[in-house]
């Protein structure tokens, strides 16, 4: 069984920055592309960042580029998001999640494994 979990949201003011983290349980994380997701309020949830197996590659949705940066420590069988220059907008709770196949520089690609979450909030 793969569990995933997320920490390090929290609330912070505009123009703040956080770093999400999510560990990775069991033998075969450097083997998982991984992913971040949000979902606000009354929203369905929409693509953040992946990153493939050696982290040497990345995607970004539209609103996440050049403010966020998506990395991996296979060592510690960790996926990071560092938030910098936060907006109202990024409220939203943040899951990570673990795709066993090929197709994750799909912004739509499906998922295997999902954490369950961190809340952050993005105060005006």
């Amino acid at each position: 069984q793969v569990q995933l979990v997320e920490s390090g949201g929290g609330l912070v003011q505009a123009g703040g920055s956080l770093r999400l983290s999510c560990v990775v349980s069991g033998r075969t994380f450097s083997t998982y592309a991984m992913g971040w997701f949000r979902q606000a309020p009354g929203k369905e949830r929409e693509f953040v960042a992946a990153i493939g197996w050696s982290g040497s590659s990345a995607i970004y949705a539209d609103s996440a580029k050049g403010r966020f940066t998506i990395s991996r420590d296979n060592a510690k069988n960790t996926v990071y998001l560092q938030m910098n220059n936060l907006k109202p907008e990024d409220t939203a709770i943040y899951s990570c999640a673990a795709e066993r196949g090929s197709s994750w520089a799909d912004p739509n690609a499906e998922y295997d494994y999902w954490g369950q979450g961190t809340q952050v909030t993005v105060s005006s």
